[in-house]
């Protein structure tokens, strides 16, 4: 008989700790998120940064938590971001949201997190998988790389179905491109190499590259080297496939300066500016992330982890870590102009 009270009284116990703990995460009104960009002056990253602060609002009025947000921008270093996540985790940040400068080296940040018992969701720059299957509460947001170059690769693929000659400028059979890379390091940019040429071929296009170089994602130096290629291989370029859109703009940048009209421009991002580019036919195309769904995943799931609560389910996570925002074709039409 004293037995069963005992495990009794012990079931109780166990319950009322459970209800306590849930009634603490019910009574949280506030919550402090770090979030580390490796660089601010990045037009993805920054326009991505303008949506989650709208999100952030929108997630307090919503549920009546106060969301603050500390912002920094690790300016291309390492070390920096570094110290950032060291700054975060002793203002007592409930969550750490990080886009890393270099995803080879997440581990560090990794160990202060697991250390501190703060969740991290990274972004846009995905670790290494073996550091982010080092601990449960570690999450990433971003895009399916390869499903972009062959969206890409597709809007060329459709033109040249429908019109040749609009792709093949001068008539001869081949589609001569160039090529603008992003980082070397960067995942995105080998895939993205890899499968938007993969998905022109695979579509019929006959093309033959030219020329190609690394640009860092920068519009300046996409600029730089298109100018370059202009000179050594006048009156050849018929396509410019770019790893993303600032790198294009850059690319048009210079056909600009140089009177060099007609040139496909094909981008990735769905920028501001990119957009603006494609509206106005400047660019041929580009293919965009859902920004306002890649925030709210990242926000939601941020708020998620700070208030102890289960992920938010309107965003599924394969393999309970990663989340993949939706993506689009943002194509010219003539009715455009």
């Amino acid at each position: 008989m004293g037995k069963r009270i005992f495990l009794s009284l012990m079931a109780v116990c166990l319950l009322l700790s459970a209800c306590g703990h849930n009634q603490k995460d019910e009574q949280k009104t506030s919550i402090r998120i770090g979030i580390s960009l490796y660089r601010g002056d990045d037009t993805f990253i920054n326009n991505i940064r303008s949506e989650i602060e709208d999100k952030a609002k929108d997630y307090e009025r919503e549920n009546g938590i106060k969301v603050t947000l500390d912002i920094q921008d690790a300016k291309g270093s390492q070390n920096t971001q570094n110290n950032q996540v060291d700054r975060f985790i002793s203002l007592g940040c409930d969550v750490l949201c990080i886009n890393p400068v270099d995803r080879m080296e997440a581990s560090g940040m990794i160990e202060k997190a697991i250390a501190a018992k703060v969740p991290v969701v990274f972004f846009n720059r995905q670790p290494v998988e073996e550091d982010m299957n080092r601990w449960e509460y570690l999450y990433y947001i971003g895009v399916d790389a390869k499903e972009t170059a062959i969206l890409q690769g597709q809007m060329v693929v459709d033109m040249y179905a429908k019109e040749p000659g609009a792709v093949d400028l001068n008539g001869d059979g081949v589609v001569n491109y160039v090529l603008l890379e992003g980082e070397s390091s960067h995942q995105d940019s080998l895939i993205r190499t890899e499968w938007s040429i993969r998905s022109l071929k695979d579509g019929g296009v006959p093309i033959e590259k030219i020329t190609g170089g690394i640009a860092n994602w920068e519009r300046s130096q996409g600029s730089a080297l298109m100018e370059q290629w202009l000179m050594q291989y006048p009156d050849t370029i018929e396509l410019v496939i770019s790893n993303n859109d600032d790198m294009a703009l850059g690319a048009i940048d210079a056909l600009e300066r140089a009177e060099a009209g007609d040139v496909n421009v094909i981008g990735i991002d769905g920028t501001t500016q990119g957009l603006e580019a494609v509206k106005s036919g400047k660019m041929l195309g580009t293919v965009s992330a859902n920004k306002e769904i890649y925030a709210s995943a990242i926000v939601e799931l941020a708020a998620g982890c700070a208030l102890g609560r289960e992920t938010p389910k309107e965003y599924p996570l394969v393999d309970g870590t990663y989340y993949w925002a939706p993506q689009e074709i943002f194509v010219f039409e003539e009715s455009d102009k």
